[in-house]
Formats: C-alpha cells, sequence, structure tokens
C-alpha cells in the first residue's frame, strides 16, 4: 500500500475497511466514518471529496492533505466494429497505462493494467518494450474500473487483469485489489468473474494457489515445448514447462478451478498442425481450456497474425483429443486494442514533441 513519508502520502482509497478504521480513529474521527468514506470510493465511485457530502469539511480536507490517487482519462476510442472501448489513464505521477472495456451479451468485461510497463519481455506483445517502470497500487487498479463505470454509467460483471504488465510480479497489491473488488462493502464482484493471467512465475502462483480463491487463472503459454517457448518468452528460460504445468496442477488442486491456458497465434511460429498435436499431448487429461488467441501484429516486431484456416485446423485438432478450446473473437482491431499499443503511440508522440520542443 502506497505510503511515501517525504510527500506525506497515505493512500487512503487501498486501504481495507479495517485499515480505513483505524486511520480514522487515530485521526480523531468517529469509527462510523470509516464506512461512510469507504462506500464514497467503492459503491459511490467518488472521485474527490467534494462529492462526499456527509463528511465534515475538516475531515475531507484532511484527506485531500494526504492526496486522491486515482485515474484521469487522456484518451478514449470506440471501436466502430464492436462497441469496445479503449481508455488511456494518465495516473498521478504522469505514467500513463490502459484499460479495454468488451461488451458481451452476458455482460461487461474490463481489461485492466496491474503494472506500468512489464519486465517480462515476450516478444509479441508491445507492453514490454521500455521495460518496466513501477507497479500499480491496489487503488490504481481499482480505479480504472470505477472511472469505466462512472464514465459508461454501465455495471461492469467481469474483470480480468491482462492488460499491461505481469500480475503476479506485483502479487501484493494484486491480492489486495482483489479482496476489495469482492468485498461485499464495494462493487462486490464475484471471485468467479475475475481473471488473473500470467507468463509463467513458479513460486507466485503457488503462492496464489495456497490463498485458495475462486478466481480464474490463465497461464500465457504460447508454445507446446520448451525450445519454442524460449524463443516468444524470456520467463521460459527461467522455468521449464514441466515446472509451470505442475504448479498448474497444484493451482487445480488447491482450488478446484479449471486452468485456463492462453495461446497466442504466430504465423509460422507455433500455428501448425504439428504444434497442435504437440500441445495436445502435453495438457491431454487436465481439467483446462485452451484460448486460441490470433495475435495481434505490433510494428516493432515482424511477427504476423495465423491465417484462418491454421487457427481452425489447430482447434479442430485439439478438439478431438478432447480438449475445450475457443477461440478469442478479435475485439477493437481498428482501435489498436492490444495490449500496450495505445500507451506505445502515446508515449511516441510525446517523445517526438520533446525532441521537435512543441
Amino acid at each position: 500500500m502506497m505510503d511515501i513519508d517525504d510527500n506525506n502520502v497515505l493512500d487512503l482509497r487501498s486501504m481495507n475497511m479495517e485499515e480505513l478504521k483505524n486511520w480514522v480513529v487515530g485521526m480523531g474521527q468517529p469509527a462510523f466514518r470509516a464506512k461512510q468514506i469507504y462506500q464514497w470510493f467503492h459503491v459511490k465511485l467518488a472521485k474527490e471529496t467534494d462529492e462526499m457530502t456527509n463528511l465534515p469539511k475538516n475531515l475531507r480536507q484532511l484527506m485531500d492533505s494526504h492526496g486522491m490517487y486515482g485515474v484521469d482519462v487522456v484518451t478514449r476510442l470506440i471501436s466502430s466494429d464492436d462497441g469496445t472501448n479503449k481508455f488511456l489513464f494518465r495516473l498521478y505521477d504522469g505514467n500513463v497505462i490502459e484499460s479495454v472495456l468488451m461488451k458481451y451479451k452476458h455482460g461487461n468485461s474490463v481489461c485492466i493494467s496491474s503494472q506500468v510497463g512489464c519486465r517480462m519481455g515476450c516478444r509479441f506483445c508491445a507492453s514490454t518494450i521500455g521495460g518496466l517502470v513501477r507497479n500499480l497500487e491496489a487503488s490504481e487498479m481499482l480505479s480504472q474500473i470505477y472511472a469505466i463505470q462512472r464514465i459508461t454509467g454501465e455495471r461492469v460483471s467481469n474483470v480480468v487483469v491482462m492488460g499491461t504488465g505481469e500480475p503476479l510480479d506485483n502479487f501484493d497489491n494484486l491480492i489486495r485489489f482483489i479482496n476489495m473488488l469482492t468485498d461485499d462493502n464495494g462493487l462486490n464482484i464475484s471471485q468467479r468473474n475475475v481473471t488473473v493471467s500470467s507468463c509463467g512465475l513458479v513460486p507466485e502462483i503457488r503462492r496464489l494457489a495456497d490463498l485458495e480463491l475462486s478466481i480464474t487463472f490463465a497461464l500465457s503459454l504460447h508454445a507446446p515445448n520448451d525450445q519454442a517457448r524460449r524463443e516468444l518468452m524470456p520467463i521460459a528460460n527461467r522455468y521449464s514447462i514441466a515446472e509451470v504445468l505442475d504448479a498448474c496442477d497444484y493451482y487445480f488442486e488447491k482450488t478446484g478451478r479449471r486452468i485456463t491456458f492462453e495461446y497466442s497465434l504466430v504465423k509460422g511460429q507455433n500455428d501448425g498442425e504439428d504444434n497442435a498435436k504437440e500441445l495436445a499431448h502435453l495438457i491431454r487429461g487436465r481439467n483446462c481450456h485452451v484460448n486460441l488467441i490470433p495475435v495481434n501484429p505490433i510494428k516493432e516486431r515482424s511477427y504476423e497474425r495465423a491465417e484462418n484456416g491454421a487457427i481452425e485446423r489447430f482447434k479442430n485438432i485439439l478438439e478431438r483429443n478432447q480438449i475445450t478450446a475457443t477461440v478469442r473473437r478479435s475485439m477493437g482491431r481498428d482501435i489498436d486494442a492490444a495490449c500496450g499499443q495505445l500507451r506505445r503511440k502515446y508515449e511516441e508522440q510525446n517523445n517526438e514533441d520533446r525532441t521537435t520542443g512543441e
């Protein structure tokens, strides 16, 4: 939780109810004010203390003196194809992050970022270009969802932590975020409607399993063997597929929750029939689901989207081996909805402006 003494920063939005009550009482206020503040933050989704009309002015001033760190909209793009919304948000320190709102018949799903940048270096992902800047606080993850609900006036029913960043590389803030998101004092989104994706940090997968949450865990697999995976994902040099799958098996054992394997299909790289057969052999017998993702090309990389015929053949091979597989519907392609693309464009433009003196 953010607590930077030299800047008098105390991240009230990241406090759970008990922590907020202790802070309120410590400030000489009655304990019931904690619930009022918590509801303003996490139910009414207030951004500024001016909105908190049932709080005394001196308490609101005290809260303002510690800072109110939400997010501010820089850009909102709406897809003319499918209504997907892409948001670029600015944080208190000037960094920017991305979030995506996807509208389905079953409800609204939001994909949020967990870090500014990413240190994992996956070859086909724009989020990793430039490396990791910093972790997001729980409040900054929550604020992405809150801002989208405020802006659209629509409730979010599903949350996917699959935007910029490696969620398990920001483990403590991630868990705080999940607990607050699913708290019945807040938005009260079911844990079963929360998905966390990871490229495969084995110790953290096991830590997550030990918490026995009801969330969905998605592993970014992307290749059926270690050699091919190393070419796409540097993390594969640290943990073998066998180690990662053992951790996934442990997660299922502890939680009873089916594992999702994310598999980005790159033309000529991992989309062949032999790749599909090898993948089927690798994961057959596990309680799992494979999410096939036609990769979104980015200009900094030479990878191309797999052709439709190859995608369909890949899926059919998995299904013939009794493995449930779906092809992720490409949403928001006309607005750069893939992870990291909008942030990358924004930073490039800012760099150009600084260079030209504009």
